[in-house]
Order: C-alpha cells, then structure tokens, then sequence
C-alpha cells in the first residue's frame, strides 16, 4: 500500500515538478479533478493519489491542505437478491433440519449474520408470533414478526435438533453458532442448486426485503423490520423490486372484488 502510495506522490511530484507540500491546494484540486472526470488511468489510481496526498500532508503538517482534498465517494452496487423459486429451491437443498430450518429463519425475518448468531430460543414468543432482536446495529431492540410457517414447525426443531440456549448452535452446546458455519450452510446449499448468482447470508436479508416491497409492504414498515436508522438505506431495494403500479380504479370494485 505504502508503494502505491509513494509511486502516486512520485507521479504528482513529476506533474508539477514540486514537493506536494510546494504545491498550492487549487493546483491539487485541479489535477485530481481532472483525473477523476477522464477516469484515467483508473479509479483505484485516483483513490491512491488522494490517501497518499492525505499521508504525505499529515506527514509534513499541513493539515488545511489534507482537509480541502476532494472526498471519494463509495461506488453504489445494487444488492444481489434470490427470486421467490430460487429461495424455495435454495431453503430444500440442504440434508439437515437444522440447515433448512436456519436458512429459512435468517429469511423469514431478514436477519443480519450477527442477529440471528445471537438469537436464543427465548427470543421468539410463539404465542404472539414476534421474534425479539436485541442489541442489533446500533445497539438497538426491535421485534420482528414470526413466519407461521415457521412457527408450525419450531416445536419440531426444537425436539430434534435440541438447542440448549441459542437458536442456532455450534460443536459445542449453549454457544453460538460461529460466522464461518453459517456461511459454510448457505455456500453448500447453493452448490446443490443451478443459481448462479454470487449469494451469501446477506443475500437472504436483501431477499427479504425486497419480496416485502413486491408483495405491497409499504418501506417504513421494512425500515422498521431491517432496524435501518436511516430510511435511505431501505429506499435500495426500490431499485431492485418489481413493483406492479397501482392503477386508478374506483373503490366500489375493490369493495365487491371485481376485476376488469
């Protein structure tokens, strides 16, 4: 990283044929606006000159410089999400109970990975159908709904798998499941399927989600159930959902469930 780095400095040094510390702070922005705008010779090159100039500059002192630098801005991608068909194909693959059973819980609620590590059998109130997330991002609780189907068959898990305090645990009894297991169930799972797509835990939560969006849960709910702080992390899956516009009808229709 250090080399990276040096070469940028070295190259911006040349540019201009002065010290960066000798060259004056429009100088600077111009050249690293220009790089950024030609997207030349890449953006990652254009990353290094600018954490190398923040290094150098903190090097040498000259904090007002570091601070008038250009901020780079993370490259937005669209989460990758299962259908409805590959998450039912997905949830069949695996041999175990215990595998189907987890694989299907982290979607049901959208859980994160650390969410549902951590989630203990006491957590998920069957009789008024809540799963109880505590101390998600943020540090925050929130409840979450409990799929019926789920809630049909956790009694059947309970019994055969035999948890002793944690949901979902790992060799060693009362202890959670560890990170690298549960990936290992997801990863093995996908390989017994024809999808494709480059899917983790995480995609599980993305597919939730967004089946949430098509299936007309309006995004303040889903906010809610993602425990998303900020309501511009949830508008994402706008971009990724089929949504069916609502066309104008009259309200009688819906009243008597005519269709035209």
């Amino acid at each position: 990283m250090i080399t990276n780095y040096s070469r940028s400095i070295a190259a911006i040094a040349l540019h201009f044929n002065r010290v960066p510390h000798c060259i004056s702070s429009d100088e600077i922005n111009s050249y690293l606006y220009r790089m950024a705008q030609e997207g030349t010779p890449s953006l990652s090159y254009f990353k290094q000159a600018v954490y190398g100039l923040r290094h150098w500059f903190k090097l040498f002192g000259v904090e007002e410089k570091k601070l008038q630098l250009p901020s780079i801005k993370k490259e937005e991608k669209l989460p990758v999400v299962l259908s409805q068909q590959e998450c039912k194909t997905l949830f069949k693959a695996p041999r175990l109970l215990k595998h189907r059973f987890l694989l299907c819980f982290a979607y049901s609620a959208g859980l994160r990975m650390n969410e549902l590590r951590m989630l203990k059998i006491s957590d998920v109130d069957l009789d008024r159908k809540l799963i109880h997330v505590r101390c998600g991002k943020g540090k925050k609780d929130r409840y979450i709904v409990l799929s019926h189907y789920l809630a049909n068959t956790f009694l059947k898990y309970i019994q055969e798998v035999k948890p002793q305090v944690y949901l979902f645990e790992g060799q060693t009894p009362a202890q959670p499941m560890g990170e690298r297991s549960i990936q290992y169930v997801i990863n093995e799972a996908l390989q017994k399927t024809a999808i494709k797509k480059q899917a983790s835990m995480h995609t599980l939560r993305h597919s939730y989600a967004t089946h949430l969006l098509e299936d007309g849960v309006n995004i303040q709910s889903i906010q809610k159930a993602l425990g998303h702080s900020d309501m511009r992390t949830t508008m994402v899956y706008l971009h990724v959902a089929q949504i069916k516009p609502n066309l104008a009808h009259s309200p009688l229709d819906s009243l008597y469930n005519i269709k035209g």
